[in-house]
């Protein structure tokens, strides 16, 4: 039986998981008996449509690629009702699974909790990899899921498709984590490891913007914002605290003195910014900021775009996961993991 999806949003990552679900229909039905059906598609810019019966997959990409630019571009999809809002596609659809990757606000983190909890409401299961929903009102969220007997999953929250949440959860299950630490966020890390070559901070972030990997406006990253509700995610779904985004210690690498980047190395260190929740007695505590590394540590040899994250664990010791951070594609499997494992939950 099909697995009715509903997008509420349809930027890079939307895109991203809907090219999966096509390029891989075969091998869903084939390994898992996984057989996606998206019934609905809302997106502020690109309007939305509706078809009870599965709307055609590689027409939704169609018609952004053909008239991507245009607001309103999926109202053109053949077949298809148009004209809903986000909340009447969410209570309207028939949907079972609500995919919510509109855009991240982490200081109120509308619309998507607001879309979160309509969905959750409505008993249908709920993925993101928006982050303001979780590191906001995670719990609240997660009361709602288990009343209504639903899930709420958002593995893409911290690491794009490289599985950090699931990988605490399940492999690590039993494990007490002493300390979590991580680079995560590429394009500080990328300028980072521009810096390190001897490019100023202005040059390597501008190189950064021409290569897509930082906004026109970097704040969220070079300044650690984005960081910061990773490791509030981490605090609070790994560690069991309850911290809040304004209890988090700051630091962003603007400030970093590009000459004691480049030279580290031949002392034995690198810089990174470090994202970073720890456990000490009863009190969890959370911080963000750069951090001259010893080059023996496993995150100071991680470059590029690249993140990675350390769990300090009690029974198996540090365990370290190196992957994508981002990106189109990973991101869209991150949201496919989480939908197989909903799939798998029956």
């Amino acid at each position: 039986m099909a697995q009715k999806l509903a997008l509420i949003g349809f930027g890079t990552v939307g895109q991203g998981l809907v090219e999966i679900l096509s390029r891989k229909k075969d091998l869903l039905q084939e390994r898992h008996a996984y057989r996606p059906q998206v019934v609905a598609v809302a997106d502020l810019h690109h309007g939305s449509c509706y078809d009870a019966n599965g709307l055609d997959l590689d027409q939704l990409l169609d018609a952004i690629a053909r008239d991507g630019g245009r607001p309103g571009a999926l109202t053109s999809c053949p077949g298809g009702q148009a004209g809903w809002d986000s909340m009447e596609t969410i209570r309207e659809s028939g949907a079972e699974a609500m995919v919510e990757v509109t855009l991240t606000n982490i200081e109120t983190g509308e619309p998507a909790v607001s879309h979160c909890r309509a969905a959750l409401q409505e008993g249908i299961h709920v993925v993101t990899t928006n982050k303001g929903p979780v590191a906001l009102v995670w719990r609240e969220l997660a009361d709602l899921a288990a009343s209504r007997g639903v899930q709420f999953r958002f593995e893409g929250t911290v690491m794009s498709g490289t599985p950090v949440l699931s990988t605490a959860a399940e492999a690590l299950a039993g494990c007490e984590f002493a300390r979590i630490r991580g680079i995560l966020n590429g394009t500080t890390n990328y300028i980072l490891s521009e810096m390190e070559q001897g490019r100023g901070y202005g040059e390597s972030l501008a190189t950064a913007q021409e290569l897509g990997y930082a906004e026109a406006d970097p704040t969220a990253d070079v300044e650690g914002f984005d960081v910061l509700a990773k490791v509030v995610i981490l605090a609070n779904v790994v560690m069991g605290a309850s911290l809040g985004v304004g209890e988090v210690s700051r630091t962003g690498i603007a400030g970093l003195d590009a000459s004691e980047v480049a030279a580290a190395p031949a002392a034995g260190h690198r810089w990174k910014l470090i994202g970073q929740v720890e456990r000490i007695g009863e009190r969890v505590t959370a911080s963000v900021g750069p951090v001259a590394l010893p080059l023996e540590d496993p995150l100071a040899s991680v470059t590029g775009v690249t993140n990675a994250v350390t769990l300090e664990t009690d029974l198996v010791g540090p365990v370290t996961i190196v992957g994508a951070g981002a990106g189109r594609e990973a991101t869209g499997m991150a949201l496919l993991s989480d939908l197989l494992a909903i799939h798998r939950a029956g």
